[in-house]
């Protein structure tokens, strides 16, 4: 079994997958997209997919503090459905709130500059968000 986690923004895309058995997770990339129009690297998720032989995706769904769902929240849920029909996968959407903090906090603590960690921080808020799906399920 092995899952992709995506943390989807506006102008970018978070890759992680899992191991083999599904027990950590490892960022992968992050891939350019433009919400604005429409193009959302799907050429580019469907190498990946097949190259690590995924079976499940992992969205980050952002909600407010409160539990609702917003704009952003929205946007990805259209993203899941996109994904699912595209790659025919089954698709979760993950509470992710506070991932993209915890991510950045764990990059200052490894003294990332602030400017590599502006190159990675959706990629590690992906793993953030494959990692607590996956310790939600063992």
């Amino acid at each position: 079994m092995r899952a992709l986690g995506l943390d989807v923004g506006t102008k970018t895309i978070g890759v992680a997958v899992s191991d083999a058995l599904g027990w950590t997770a490892q960022g992968i990339e992050t891939v350019k997209i433009n919400e604005e129009r429409q193009i959302f690297g799907l050429d580019r998720l469907k190498e990946i997919i097949d190259s690590y032989e995924i079976d499940k995706v992992i969205v980050g769904l952002p909600k407010n503090m409160n539990g609702s769902i917003g704009e952003r929240g929205e946007a990805c849920q259209r993203f899941a459905k996109l994904i699912e029909e595209e790659f025919n996968l089954p698709v979760i959407l993950w509470d992710e709130r506070l991932s993209t903090m915890a991510a950045e906090r764990f990059l200052i603590s490894a003294d990332v500059s602030r400017k590599k960690r502006k190159q990675v921080i959706d990629k590690m808020a992906a793993v953030v968000i494959l990692q607590n799906y996956l310790d939600s399920i063992k």
